[in-house]
């Protein structure tokens, strides 16, 4: 008892008095995974607010009056060119109707002249028929052609207004809101649905002008939102300034973005020329009581750790200060619990 006792005291104490490094070296090499420090052109940034828009977002509009007997629901997906709403066509169809019967009266009509206009010819050329009948003649055909793309015209018209009760998507997208019910009544212009397109997106955003020469299109810009960070392309910047804010505009492409329309964006908006600096990414850094530092992994595979003084930083990016190079294998996975000194075994990928 005696012995087992001394043993534990024993065991406690070479616990105190071994460096935690030897004790983790004697638990196999840490696995980290590593990146490279390098070498990149960045630039001082600012945040400014941004809000995601779909360049695609429409109120759909009756052209014609009617009653409503068919509206999508809200959350239908459609395709371009096909119907979101119905209006009550009877009218239209009757008066569609009316018309080509009137187009196929003038037609008969048309043909009679013509006929008559021929044999008043050849009457006339053996003088048995007086020149003047053969000229009203040619102005009743005349009348009558006239007669008949005024009907056919008018049926047109009245074609297209048929047509236009199926409220067809202008874009591929997905009905958001349901302005008008089926059995309402729409006038003319009025309001039915409204058809946003998910797929195709920007941010618009706002900055200060002084920043307007350090931003241009087709720069990649970085965007956040909580905790979910994407890229942009500035699709185009508004080269005029609001007098009351002293803003400019600019629109950023969003390709296969997870924000939804009308989320608050941060966007990363450059501040001064670009200049080259030593980067490395932003999970190297270690932030402990005595300041920030990185692990770096020397020819004998032990984690050193350097201290760094941090400076502008572009998306995962961040610039760095200390006794680091560029080629540098440093830490990004795993360097919470290292120690200086200790072994590490690097992860592939």
């Amino acid at each position: 008892m005696r012995i087992t006792a001394f043993s534990g005291i024993g065991l406690a104490i070479w616990l105190l008095i071994v460096p935690a490094p030897g004790w983790a070296q004697m638990g196999g090499p840490a696995l980290v995974k590593v990146a490279e420090a390098a070498v990149k052109d960045i630039a001082s940034i600012t945040r400014v607010p941004g809000t995601v828009v779909s360049r695609n977002d429409a109120r759909l509009s009756a052209e014609v009056p009617g009653r409503l007997t068919e509206v999508a629901d809200v959350g239908t997906e459609v395709r371009a060119g096909e119907r979101v709403a119905r209006i009550e066509a009877t009218t239209l169809q009757l008066r569609n109707e009316e018309l080509l019967a009137r187009v196929t009266r003038a037609e008969a009509r048309l043909r009679f002249l013509e006929s008559e206009e021929q044999r008043f010819s050849q009457l006339a050329e053996e003088n048995l028929a007086a020149e003047t009948q053969l000229e009203q003649t040619r102005s009743d055909r005349d009348v009558a052609r006239g007669d008949l793309e005024i009907a056919r015209a008018i049926l047109g018209q009245n074609a297209d207004r048929l047509a236009r009760t199926n409220l067809l998507a202008p874009f591929d997208g997905i009905v958001v809101e349901r302005l008008m019910t089926p059995g309402e009544r729409v006038e003319e212009g009025g309001e039915v649905v409204r058809l946003v397109d998910q797929e195709h997106l920007e941010i618009i955003a706002r900055a200060p002008l002084e920043y307007f020469s350090y931003v241009r299109k087709g720069q990649a810009l970085y965007l956040s939102a909580g905790e979910i960070s994407s890229v942009g392309i500035v699709r185009t910047v508004v080269a005029v300034g609001d007098e009351q804010t002293h803003q400019f505009e600019l629109r950023i492409d969003l390709k296969g973005s997870p924000f939804p329309v009308g989320q608050t964006m941060r966007v990363a908006i450059p501040t001064s020329a670009t200049r080259k600096v030593l980067t490395v990414p932003r999970d190297a850094l270690v932030l402990r009581p005595e300041g920030q530092s990185v692990f770096v992994v020397d020819s004998n595979n032990q984690a050193q750790q350097v201290t760094v003084t941090v400076g502008v930083g572009q998306g995962e990016d961040v610039e760095v200060l200390g006794d680091i190079s560029s080629g540098d294998q440093v830490v990004i996975r795993g360097n919470e619990r290292l120690q200086p000194g200790q072994e590490v075994s690097v992860m592939d990928g």
